[in-house]
């Protein structure tokens, strides 16, 4: 077939056209896939490399602020300090110095314990302790009637706060006279009888009761109803203010018995171990199978209760606080070097000793034993007093020799109450007395209140 030059020059174009045309189609078919396949080997080399280094793959694929989480996750957070742990009742009082709170000369201390120096603040009113160690060491220099032993304790009635402890034993430097349960409780014990005998007995202030002999005394012949020409017929406030033997020996053997004393023993007390925040002795009262050992102990009169001047000062709490016996305390709070609370404390009741109905009964019979009784010596005419006659006083005396005869103990515990205002203590103190009688523990007490009460001087 005959073809022309410009017919095989078109052909030979074409030609080209369409090879250059497939090469094309070619490439353009081969590059995508290229693409992709880079894209995946630098993808899995860069997820072999952050695996390599401890990674979650899946942490390739986070969102913006989930890898803003991630970065904050790695970063090491700040632990906040940990909380300060709370003291206990039972651990404070393990911190306390028993010794160093008898006439202290500061109402704060620095402690040791596991958590480092704590410092424990107190209730302890300083002018008023002032003015008992001075008293004190005024009385060691005495030569014709120094005492052997004493033991001063102030509380807050209606707090229970203690608010001083002070006193001295010349045998012992190394004792708080204060918290031990050394010495007879001798007619203190009367407290619990008439508060027994004006619940069980409905016996009022006024109630007649007799007795035969000598006030004083206590004897068999003494403890029966028989009534004869001797008989002698009293008041239950006057025997309670005189302090009767005969009159309380009877409460205890005839009327109250062995159950009804020693409930009353244990509303008011004794033989319990208290959780105060200080370490005190509880008052010890035991009964044996003896009817006139009844007698003994409805009368104080024996040597097998004793009681400390603390457990003193709480027995009078019920009586202004409608029966219910007040904790004694002596620490405010507690903090750490920070500052930091670690205990505080919360007034607490012990038990209900008596009706309200008998704390007014008793309030009278304790009245009457510092106007008329057996504390009106000591405290005179004190309704003429610039101090004294503005407050309701009212208290209960006790003696009794120890076994040997060669201290004779002198009680006086009482409260003090403002007539037109709210404040009250409750106070408890013992006097050792040697060969000589010297200030008895009633003369303390007054001198102690007008301390106390006079606005120029007091802490309370």
């Amino acid at each position: 077939m005959y073809t022309s030059q410009k017919e095989t020059a078109w052909r030979r174009h074409q030609t080209l056209n369409l090879s250059a045309g497939k090469k094309k189609s070619v490439f353009r078919r081969c590059l995508l896939p290229f693409l992709i396949l880079c894209f995946l080997l630098a993808a899995g080399f860069g997820a072999w490399a952050y695996i390599g280094q401890g990674q979650d793959l899946a942490g390739l694929f986070k969102k913006p602020a989930d890898l803003k989480t991630a970065v904050q996750d790695t970063q090491t957070t700040p632990q906040a300090p940990p909380e300060p742990v709370q003291l206990t009742r039972a651990q404070v009082r393990e911190l306390i110095l028993e010794q160093e709170l008898v006439n202290a000369g500061y109402n704060q201390f620095v402690v040791d314990s596991p958590q480092g120096p704590l410092h424990m603040v107190t209730f302890l009113d300083m002018p008023l302790t002032r003015y008992l160690t001075a008293t004190l060491d005024h009385l060691k220099t005495l030569t014709r009637a120094k005492p052997t032993q004493i033991a001063i304790v102030v509380m807050d009635a209606h707090e229970g706060h203690i608010l001083a402890m002070a006193g001295f034993d010349l045998e012992s430097d190394d004792t708080n006279p204060c918290t031990q349960a050394m010495y007879p409780a001798a007619s203190i014990f009367k407290i619990v009888t008439a508060a027994a005998a004006v619940d069980a007995l409905d016996y009022t202030p006024r109630t007649p009761l007799y007795f035969n002999g000598n006030k004083y005394t206590l004897y068999k012949r003494q403890l029966t109803d028989a009534r004869n020409k001797h008989t002698v017929t009293v008041s239950f406030e006057k025997a309670f203010a005189e302090s009767i033997n005969p009159v309380f020996g009877k409460l205890g053997q005839l009327y109250l018995g062995r159950e009804t004393l020693a409930a009353y023993a244990h509303a008011f007390g004794f033989n319990q171990i208290q959780d105060a925040d200080l370490t005190f002795d509880p008052g010890q009262f035991f009964i044996n199978d003896d009817a006139f050992h009844l007698a003994e102990l409805g009368s104080g009169y024996n040597r097998d209760t004793l009681i400390s001047p603390v457990f003193g000062a709480m027995m009078i709490t019920p009586l202004l606080n409608r029966g219910q016996a007040l904790m004694p305390a002596v620490v405010s709070h507690v903090t750490d070097d920070t500052g930091q609370v670690l205990y505080r404390h919360d007034k607490q009741f012990l038990s209900t000793a008596m009706s309200p109905h008998a704390t007014d009964a008793l309030v009278d019979l304790m009245k009457k034993t510092v106007s008329q009784g057996t504390a009106r010596k000591s405290f005179g005419s004190f309704s003429r007093d610039k101090v004294l006659s503005d407050l309701e006083i009212g208290g209960k005396t006790g003696s009794l020799s120890n076994r040997t005869y060669t201290i004779k103990y002198d009680w006086f515990t009482g409260f003090a109450r403002e007539k037109e205002g709210t404040r009250a203590i409750v106070f408890s103190i013992v006097v050792g007395h040697g060969e000589y009688i010297g200030t008895r523990a009633a003369a303390h007490a007054r001198s102690i209140i007008t301390q106390y009460f006079t606005p120029e001087v007091s802490g309370g």
